[in-house]
């Protein structure tokens, strides 16, 4: 692809293709955004008033001579499909999470692409949240010692449901919570602390008028002996901190989520001076109940994804993500949805 600007297609503008992904390809030196898919009216007009350079397509097959790498941000239930078209074209492929529906569709992608000797990777953005990385160092350094149990949450209270296929679709359109933000966190457990040797889960649907669930707990049993307890939820009317981590020589307890999203949704652009940084106020606590210190939290790092993409792309070097770890993830997530369903712990190793 030589000093050219990788030409990148996006497919999708909602939430994922407006706030995620066009900002983090626009500030990515080496990318630029040559085209987006959508046929809504509306979602072209803020297009072309924020990225007046990018082409407005009504379909995913028209992107294909404008673009050296594709993003499929669009609805679950359509980012199999659309990944496999792209590759078959012979395009490098950025999915959003989760990859696939099931593990099985997932290792397909991944050998067409092996195949066609072309990347494929997963926008698990959460792994560059500034307080995972902050709790990755805190592993790493063996401050908190071997980690014993990790509590992990992404927890709202929104009692009104917003509607959209995400709270309404069967199971046929990948959606609840367990696939979302539940994406984000067993990811983060697998990698922090290694296979799951078995997955037990809770999953409800609160609300009325929802479909998918609302209200899920996945406890993991590591290979190594660590346990994860996770919870999503749109109905916790107090949150519970964002990580709990209880090591053998100390915990790390930290409150409120990385900073990054709520300024990507409010405006701010990647490059801008502390977009990652958070408050001081908000920084977790790192030791025990009669000795403890306030940990600074490691700058959020979203652009370094679409760096990694790029480098990927022009040097060869491995993925952000690699896509067999999203096979491990979904994995987890269909036990855990057997779990919920059959009441009962499901092995994996």
């Amino acid at each position: 692809m030589g000093a050219e600007p990788v030409r990148t297609g996006l497919i999708g503008y909602g939430t994922a293709g407006e706030v995620f992904h066009a900002p983090l390809i626009q500030a990515a030196p080496g990318l630029t955004l040559s085209a987006v898919v959508t046929r809504d009216p509306g979602r072209a007009a803020k297009v072309k008033a924020a990225h007046p350079g990018a082409r407005v397509v009504a379909d995913a097959a028209e992107l294909w001579e404008h673009c050296d790498l594709v993003v499929v941000a669009s609805p679950n239930r359509t980012h199999v499909p659309l990944a496999e078209a792209a590759l078959r074209a012979g395009l490098p492929v950025v999915v959003d999470k989760p990859l696939a529906g099931t593990a099985d569709e997932a290792r397909s992608l991944v050998r067409l692409a092996r195949e066609r000797g072309l990347m494929l990777t997963v926008f698990q953005n959460r792994r560059w949240d500034g307080d995972f990385l902050t709790l990755r160092r805190l592993v790493e350094t063996g401050e908190l010692g071997e980690v014993r149990r990790l509590e992990s949450r992404f927890e709202r209270w929104r009692p009104v449901p917003k509607g959209g296929w995400r709270e309404t679709g069967g199971a046929e359109e990948i959606g609840g919570l367990l696939y979302d933000l539940g994406s984000h966190l067993v990811d983060q457990a697998l990698r922090l602390l290694g296979p799951a040797r078995d997955v037990y889960a809770e999953s409800d649907v609160r609300r009325p008028g929802v479909d998918a669930d609302d209200d899920t707990f996945i406890a993991l049993t590591h290979a190594n002996g660590a346990r994860s307890h996770l919870w999503v939820s749109a109905v916790a009317a107090r949150l519970g901190p964002r990580f709990r981590v209880l090591g053998e020589r100390a915990a790390y307890v930290k409150y409120e989520l990385d900073v990054q999203e709520e300024r990507l949704r409010a405006g701010a652009f990647p490059g801008d001076p502390g977009f990652g940084e958070d408050p001081r106020e908000h920084w977790g606590v790192l030791g025990n109940d009669d000795d403890s210190r306030v940990i600074p939290t490691v700058p959020g790092a979203y652009p370094d994804f679409y760096t990694a993409v790029t480098a990927s792309l022009t040097d060869g070097t491995p993925p952000p993500v690699d896509p067999a770890e999203a096979i491990e993830t979904l994995t987890v997530l269909e036990a855990a949805r057997r779990s919920a369903t059959h009441r009962q712990v499901v092995p994996l190793l």
